[in-house]
């Protein structure tokens, strides 16, 4: 069973010059999922497109130079998929997933939110017919006798042990009622059926949290927020042994304002 790690890289080609190049060469993931890579493939250093050793699928933004996600995995898929059949959303950079054997893993870069504006409307459209998939796509595995991991910056922070300024921000995107309550029935076994792995293992902790704004000393100061996850199928959750946010050792350090996320499993 692999390592799965989930980073929202802020712009990949801003990222490899940072340190994004050297992460991906030390890691020993099996599977790495990208969201926010704002960039076409073409558009990439050919080592940073196809980095040796990994399997590449990449499903950029119609939008220039927005959203945009990637899945590198060291073994060749046996299926991919690009968008999972919103209409609005299928050229979005928003959504992609690979069967691996046993395995679906997909990565999601679900739209941050503004309140009361466009960017919150097309948030909450995005919410209301992912959550049919989800469901639809958990279903279908279980036929097929597959796993599925979600992985991905949701941005939406779940609980208030998963931003550290939970208070000042009740009435912020991100954290509002009824995006926690979204987030609830993804993971509420009777609806979307998943489970938050890293939560799971570290049940009782503020945190860990995987994003900081650039702003100010959040990071320094660890004021930060949980808002990329890896949500697994029930019995592969079960197998999840460790969790770990790689966060950088210095401000300097960072390569994104998210940090990647791992998970490990056994078989």
């Amino acid at each position: 069973m692999p390592k799965v790690t989930t980073i929202n890289v802020n712009g990949l080609r801003a990222a490899a010059r940072k340190g994004y190049r050297e992460w991906l060469a030390d890691t020993d993931a099996d599977v790495v999922c990208l969201q926010e890579v704002r960039a076409e493939p073409h558009q990439l250093d050919a080592d940073v497109r196809a980095p040796d050793g990994w399997h590449t699928v990449y499903a950029p933004a119609a939008a220039k130079g927005r959203a945009g996600v990637a899945l590198l995995t060291r073994r060749e898929p046996e299926r991919v998929r690009i968008g999972f059949g919103a209409e609005e959303f299928e050229d979005a950079g928003r959504y992609a997933e690979v069967d691996l054997p046993g395995l679906t893993v997909a990565s999601l870069y679900l739209p941050s939110g503004d309140v009361g504006t466009e960017r919150q409307a097309q948030k909450e459209r995005f919410m209301a017919a992912f959550l049919p998939y989800l469901r639809e796509l958990r279903e279908r595995a279980a036929a097929d006798g597959r796993e599925v991991l979600v992985c991905g910056d949701w941005n939406i922070a779940h609980q208030e042990a998963d931003l550290k300024n939970w208070r000042g921000n009740r009435r912020s995107s991100g954290f509002l009622p009824e995006e926690r309550e979204w987030l609830s029935r993804v993971l509420d076994p009777a609806d979307g059926g998943y489970t938050d792995v890293v939560r799971t293992l570290h049940p009782d902790v503020a945190g860990p949290y995987s994003w900081w704004s650039y702003r100010g000393r959040a990071f320094d100061n660890d004021s930060g927020w949980r808002i990329d996850y890896l949500f697994a199928t029930p019995r592969l959750a079960e197998r999840a042994v460790k969790a770990v946010v790689e966060r950088a050792a210095t401000h300097d350090e960072r390569w994104s304002d998210h940090a990647p996320v791992s998970v490990d499993f056994v078989p």
